[in-house]
């Protein structure tokens, strides 16, 4: 198993993360999504990071990616095992992507006006949700789960974003702490992602 990765991806390390929780052997191959290598672009010509292969396996969307690890690697488990928590877990992944991953893209990839306003949402947008990162040591639950696996990359870099949290925001900055604390989650860093430096209480 392989896993191509941006070093600098929050999605492509989303999926690290959770292979390294899973204590998965894989290489973990880092590159220039920019400049694939050809060994890659042979099996998805996309490009795209991440791409995990697996013999006549090529998946290259990091959410179904962290899907199959749990499947393929049942222990430990990172989503609820009856069918209703599973969903509404994936719903709030989805939520997350949609809320919050999308601010992400816009202040990465736009200019200085849209980018400045993404992240003024982007931080308004986090605030309110105080009370739910407050409410149970992960989130939405007692247990680390994919949802934590989703989260942990986006407020790792916020502080390499110029994104301050005041200090209301310290049941956030409690709660990404304990994920960043997490063996695999150090483990899943590459060096560009260390040099981010997520922030600290």
């Amino acid at each position: 198993m392989t896993l191509f990765s941006s070093p600098t991806c929050a999605m492509s390390h989303s999926a690290r993360l959770v292979m390294i929780e899973k204590s998965v052997t894989a290489d973990i191959e880092f590159y220039d999504p920019n400049d694939p290598p050809e060994d890659l672009l042979e099996l998805n010509p996309t490009g795209v990071s991440p791409t995990l292969i697996e013999r006549d396996l090529v998946l290259y969307d990091a959410r179904i990616i962290m899907e199959y690890l749990d499947e393929r690697y049942p222990h430990p488990p990172l989503h609820q095992m009856d069918p209703v928590s599973r969903a509404n877990a994936r719903m709030l992944i989805k939520r997350i992507d949609q809320d919050w991953y999308a601010l992400l893209d816009e202040i990465l990839n736009s200019g200085e006006k849209k980018s400045a306003r993404a992240k003024k949402m982007l931080k308004e947008s986090l605030l309110s949700a105080i009370p739910v990162f407050a409410a149970r040591p992960y989130f939405m639950s007692d247990e680390f789960s994919l949802i934590d696996c989703a989260l942990a990359p986006l407020l790792w870099r916020l502080p390499s974003l110029g994104i301050d949290l005041p200090s209301q925001a310290d049941p956030i900055k409690a709660y990404a702490e304990r994920l960043f604390e997490r063996e695999a989650f150090q483990a899943s860093l590459s060096n560009a992602e260390r040099e981010m430096a997520g922030f600290r209480k």
